[in-house]
């Protein structure tokens, strides 16, 4: 076999499974967890994620178990500073590294970390950091398109439904199934010139990089003269303003420990610049990270 035709397949073989690996998991394996509610407690936002297990089955099922292998490098920090149910408490933290490796396709790490005072620390920020490493590759990638959906709490404040499944977030195989007519497409309405505006304001605040991501993920749109109707405007913006207060409270936080800490922190996440924070996950560490610095300095 000529060595073109090799290159050829072995291209068309890593194409394969690159797509089997970005394709959405089976709707069984999604959950749903709730990250906060209403004062009242009557509704809540839930996020959608997978089991650990729903990657690593994946992975066997493309590369069988013997095609894949993972290790992880656990470090901890002790002598934090944290609030915890409204207690300033002393604590740790424990840092996951896990290295996966896919044969034919390569090699990448990522971290996860967890507070050392909750259960099961450990598993969390293992299962963190190995679900990330996945998303590397690809699976579980999808995931991170999800925003934040409001539903219904019941009197123990678990959700009385959960959300359906839009056909982006379906396997290939079940999504043509559902059918065209099954499809529901974005109704397009009148838009408030105003709130385009607002929105595009925005983008001087957050960075270009999560400006986009709440466009991309909110709206599927990549500009916000390109959101179709006014009701996907106002998520948007609640969005925009949500990470324009983290922004805010970060350069809050800066001022309070000094220039020098400030850095060692934008450093230890690898951001560049406050304009240059490259996803809303990484503006969430960075809040909880300027506010361990506080916290140890006011101590």
């Amino acid at each position: 076999m000529a060595t073109a035709e090799k290159a050829a397949k072995a291209s068309s073989r890593i194409e394969a499974q690159l797509a089997q690996l970005e394709d959405p998991f089976d709707p069984r394996e999604i959950k749903w967890r709730v990250t906060h509610t209403t004062r009242d407690g009557s509704r809540g936002a839930v996020i959608a994620f997978a089991d650990p297990r729903a990657y690593s089955d994946r992975l066997n099922q493309i590369f069988t178990p013997s095609g894949w292998t993972r290790s992880y490098q656990v470090s901890t920090v002790s002598s934090v500073t944290r609030m915890k149910k409204d207690k300033l408490i002393q604590t740790g933290k424990v840092l996951v590294t896990c290295t996966m490796t896919i044969a034919g396709l390569g090699t990448h790490a990522d971290s996860g970390e967890e507070w050392a005072d909750e259960e099961n620390a450990m598993t969390s920020a293992q299962a963190q950091a190995f679900k990330r490493a996945c998303t590397c590759f690809g699976l579980g990638r999808y995931l991170y398109n999800f925003v934040e959906i409001w539903v219904p709490l019941n009197e123990y404040r678990q959700p009385l439904h959960f959300p359906a499944l839009p056909k982006w977030a379906l396997p290939r195989a079940i999504a043509g199934l559902a059918g065209a007519s099954r499809v529901t497409a974005v109704p397009r309405g009148p838009i408030d010139q105003q709130t385009t505006a607002k929105i595009e304001s925005f983008r001087r605040i957050v960075g270009d990089l999560i400006y986009a991501e709440i466009l991309r993920r909110v709206a599927h749109a990549d500009r916000a003269d390109g959101i179709p109707n006014a009701q996907l405007q106002q998520e948007v913006g609640s969005a925009m303003e949500r990470a324009a207060r983290g922004i805010h409270k970060a350069n809050s936080l800066a001022e309070q420990i000094g220039e020098t800490f400030f850095i060692a922190v934008l450093d230890n996440l690898q951001i560049d610049s406050m304009a240059m924070i490259p996803r809303l996950e990484t503006l969430k560490q960075l809040v909880a990270e300027l506010e361990q610095a506080a916290a140890r300095r006011a101590a």
